[in-house]
């Protein structure tokens, strides 16, 4: 789901406790530009990084956003369970915790190379809300009012439980049962004026409303936005709800939880893998910008372990322009990506200056009015888009690209060669 942004703000203080109104306006979902916030250094820049801009969730890489937590090491999350006096849950907090958890460490694990583990910590009680489920407005576009309300009185009510101070990520679980409650409003909620308890500013809680079972690797979608990844996802023009014309998956398809969590392939792309630190300056290649072509030997994303010499190469980057890159990968079948209809080589667009659901990513379909996997795939037309052995696609963007996949070893690697130069017809 989308991130969305609370102006105004509320300070609490552990057995002292003073309400200020939360402000009406709402950063608008078809324009999310934000400050870029503050800069620190990238883990292992690479001179191919696209620079950070003020879009929101910019996939520029030659900065982190100090705003957001890295997924490096460890982060410790807490999960929260409200009830709500209009219901009594039917299900045990442990049940729920147990929708999520190992799964989503799980998922951050594999994905990481091991770099990284989310810590869950879940309060095994419900905690009681002041006010009916129903009383909150609860839906996918929310009033602004309403859920700062629900905000503040989730953190009040919470406050004697839990120590805020102690946790990087805050999940707060909403009894699914409660006639209030609409699944589609799970989301990450960013507040301009960060909440304050147990003397720790909170900037953004993830609030979630999923029933049980919930939908496939939601959590690890939502926590991807706490970790500044964006939306892939493009949202159709419509009403407030979502519900106008055309396909939410045309950008990436199956590829990456941020596009779709029900995906065939939901591993992170490389690009986003590199922007969090899982990838460094040793497992990126970049292309020259000079005329000419260049061999490069990339190994699949779920290779495991994660090599740290030059030779573990696991993304190539064509710099078409000031924000813009043209990305190269290898996508195989073994762990998180166990369901993927069709492996290879993929390539996709890469814009640092496109906001979340503005086509950050845009997927390049290698096989052209073709469709695969149409029982499985969010969006059959991308299911088959890597390119194969002997395969190529060349396009004028930046001064002319080809790339070539021209073989395989017997590591596993695959060779790719990229052409840089006018290359007469071309599509793209």
């Amino acid at each position: 789901m989308a991130r969305s942004h609370i102006p105004g703000g509320v300070h609490w203080g552990r057995g002292w406790r003073r309400t200020a109104t939360l402000g009406t306006a709402l950063t608008a979902f078809t324009g999310m530009a934000l400050v870029a916030g503050p800069a620190s250094a990238a883990t292992g820049t690479v001179p191919c990084a696209l620079p950070r801009t003020e879009a929101h969730h910019s996939l520029g890489t030659d900065t982190w956003n100090a705003d957001y937590p890295r997924p490096e090491g460890s982060l410790d999350a807490a999960m929260i369970f409200l009830a709500f006096p209009d219901a009594r849950p039917s299900v045990r907090p442990r049940q729920l915790a147990a929708d999520h958890f190992p799964a989503t460490s799980d998922f951050f694990d594999r994905a990481s190379y091991g770099r990284f583990t989310l810590r869950p910590h879940t309060f095994g009680h419900w905690i009681r809300m002041p006010a009916a489920s129903t009383s909150y407005g609860i839906h996918r576009d929310w009033e602004p009012e309403l859920r700062g309300r629900y905000l503040r009185d989730a953190v009040a009510a919470a406050d004697p439980y839990v120590d805020f101070s102690r946790y990087d990520v805050i999940y707060l679980v909403a009894d699914p049962d409660a006639r209030g409650v609409n699944s589609d409003a799970t989301k990450v909620v960013n507040l301009d004026e960060p909440l304050e308890a147990d003397g720790s500013a909170i900037k953004r809680l993830v609030t979630v409303f999923e029933q049980s079972p919930p939908d496939r690797h939601v959590l690890a979608h939502e926590t991807g936005h706490v970790f500044d990844l964006p939306d892939l996802y493009h949202r159709p023009d419509g009403d407030g709800a979502g519900t106008g014309t055309g396909d939410w998956d045309t950008y990436v398809g199956d590829w990456d939880l941020m596009g779709s969590q029900f995906g065939l392939a939901p591993e992170p792309f490389a690009w986003h893998k590199w922007k969090l630190g899982w990838l460094g300056r040793p497992h990126v290649d970049c292309v020259a910008e000079a005329e000419g072509s260049s061999t490069h030997t990339l190994y699949s994303l779920d290779r495991t372990p994660l090599g740290t010499g030059g030779e573990d190469k696991r993304l190539a980057v064509v710099r078409t322009g000031a924000r813009e890159a043209l990305a190269v990968e290898v996508r195989g079948t073994r762990s998180a990506e166990s369901g993927m209809c069709h492996g290879g080589v993929l390539l996709y667009w890469v814009r640092s200056d496109r906001a979340s659901t503005r086509g950050p990513i845009e997927v390049v379909d290698g096989h052209p009015g073709t469709r695969s996997c149409a029982d499985g795939s969010v969006y059959p037309a991308l299911a088959d888009a890597p390119l194969g052995e002997g395969e190529s696609f060349a396009t004028e963007r930046g001064g002319g690209v080809r790339v070539e996949v021209t073989g395989r070893g017997q590591d596993g690697g695959w060779d790719v060669r990229i052409t840089r130069g006018p290359l007469g017809e071309a599509r793209d």
